[in-house]
């Protein structure tokens, strides 16, 4: 039996430390203390420095012969500050941050002065600060996003949890079917113990701001009375209480919480004991579509179109796919785990990535009435899929939203009876990105096109209090609407 569990060095840095302090303590050099427990000064040596787990049996002889218990030997708790400051640095220079330096380490021995101990340690934590804060980039972003596409995706986009105490809350604030009112997200806010408030001044870089000292969530007015939005925005704020999240402290955790709320909030807006059997009936009748599924539970083509990617799979046993595009043809988001292959950038994202022209995502734009949905037959290199698109306009420009399957489902949907059909090849070049060989003969260098930027999908977040928000410009916000 040893003390500690094998590779756990934080623990075994500040057990050597203990050992060290009390053997100095107590006038002891490394050789009469190895004469009391019949042990080579070297193994004592590197038990103090962290670097060789000692046996039970050893720690023992230890504590026994510096006049300690085990369980004081044992205690996680440095020693002195000397001690603490000397496992910090020690615990610095063997990370990986630090060996990528190619620095020769600073042995945190006696003779070190401690102002020098000190000034060492604050380096390195500002050092390791800014490498955390470099990391928190589009390129950390799009990995901590792909390895969460990838994880939704081998769930099918079902978090049963999720969907549990979504549809408790919901039924307890007197919910039972239809689109989840304003007053019904009120409600239940105030069994929470929360007040909703809309105000014109909230901080431009927050969505919303809940008072916790107070009990108030702060939305922006209404742009359209009645919206799908300010429901959404009130049930992802509630969602960080409910959830019991905490600040996160990297992309990661960041978009991990992005995700949970927006799943809350649209299990809230459209419950699974409500929106399955409605689904269960379109599909019995073969007329499955997002546009009736957005219109029965009130909310957009975009919120419908996600939430049958959480229920179609795991209620229905439908695969399928989902994605938003931009008029530029560029992948904002998407899901799938029916088999079709999104383009990726070498990382694996495929934020930003663009699609092939021959997809309904992108044959959409170009039709005339953009009104109802568009269906299309594509012929792709994994399979032929069956796709509903529709088509609007936002603050960033014109965008598509479409849901797909693999031919044999989509004998579910409306629509399914199209005539339209379009051949993909890609990733194959000459599908659609190779220009024609006569267009690339007569305009090769000729041509000198300005590239139009294209917006981050996955920007950096500014660190502070609140990820990616203002902390000065929402304590301020708070401080002015705090009740007397």
């Amino acid at each position: 039996m040893t003390a500690g569990t094998a590779g756990d060095e934080p623990d075994l840095i500040t057990l050597g430390r203990r050992i060290r302090h009390a053997r100095t303590g107590a006038g002891l050099t490394l050789d009469r203390l190895g004469e009391r427990v019949d042990a080579a000064p070297s193994l004592l040596s590197l038990i103090e420095n962290g670097r060789r787990e000692p046996k039970l049996s050893l720690l023992r002889s230890i504590a026994a012969a510096l006049g300690l218990s085990l369980n004081e030997l044992l205690d996680p708790e440095p020693p002195s500050r000397r001690a603490a400051l000397e496992i910090a640095l020690d615990r610095h220079q063997r990370g990986p941050l630090f060996a990528g330096l190619g620095l020769p380490a600073v042995k945190p021995s006696q003779k070190l002065a401690t102002p020098v101990l000190e000034q060492l340690v604050g380096l390195h934590d500002e050092l390791a600060r800014r490498a955390e804060e470099a990391i928190a980039t589009p390129e950390e972003a799009r990995r901590a996003n792909t390895e969460l596409r990838l994880e939704r995706q081998a769930r099918d986009n079902y978090f049963p949890q999720f969907e549990q105490l979504a549809e408790d809350l919901v039924r307890d604030a007197g919910y039972t079917g239809g689109a989840l009112t304003h007053r019904t997200v009120a409600v239940l806010a105030e069994r929470l113990g929360f007040t909703i408030l809309h105000v014109n001044d909230l901080p431009r870089s927050a969505r919303s701001v809940t008072d916790l000292r107070n009990g108030r969530i702060y939305l922006p007015p209404a742009s359209v009375p009645g919206g799908h939005g300010l429901r959404s925005l009130a049930l992802q704020a509630i969602a960080h209480r409910v959830l019991e999240h905490e600040r996160p402290r990297s992309y990661a955790e960041f978009l991990r919480q992005r995700v949970e709320i927006t799943y809350f909030a649209a299990a809230c807006l459209v419950p699974q004991f409500v929106a399955v059997p409605f689904l269960e009936e379109r599909k019995r009748e073969r007329d499955l579509a997002v546009e009736d599924f957005r219109d029965a539970f009130g909310v957009t083509h975009e919120a419908a179109a996600m939430r049958l990617t959480n229920l179609a799979t795991v209620k229905l046993g439908i695969p399928l796919h989902f994605l938003r595009v931009g008029d530029d043809g560029a992948l904002f988001r998407g899901y799938e785990n029916d088999g079709l292959r999104f383009p990726q950038d070498p990382t694996g994202a495929i934020e930003g990535q663009l699609l092939c022209r021959r997809w309904a995502a992108r044959e959409a734009f170009d039709r005339r009435d953009v009104a109802t949905e568009y269906y299309q037959y594509t012929d792709t290199p994994t399979g032929t899929y069956w796709c509903s698109t529709q088509t609007g306009s936002g603050d960033t420009g014109a965008f598509s939203i479409t849901v797909g399957v693999p031919y044999a489902h989509a004998k579910w949907f409306r629509g399914r009876d199209t005539r339209v059909r379009k051949v993909s090849t890609c990733p194959d070049p000459a599908c659609c990105v190779r220009p024609a060989p006569e267009l690339a003969e007569r305009w090769s260098g000729e041509a000198w096109p300005s590239a139009r930027m294209h917006q981050q999908v996955l920007a950096a977040l500014p660190r502070g209090a609140f990820p990616g928000v203002d902390d000065a410009e929402v304590y301020a916000f708070l401080d002015r609407h705090a009740p007397e």
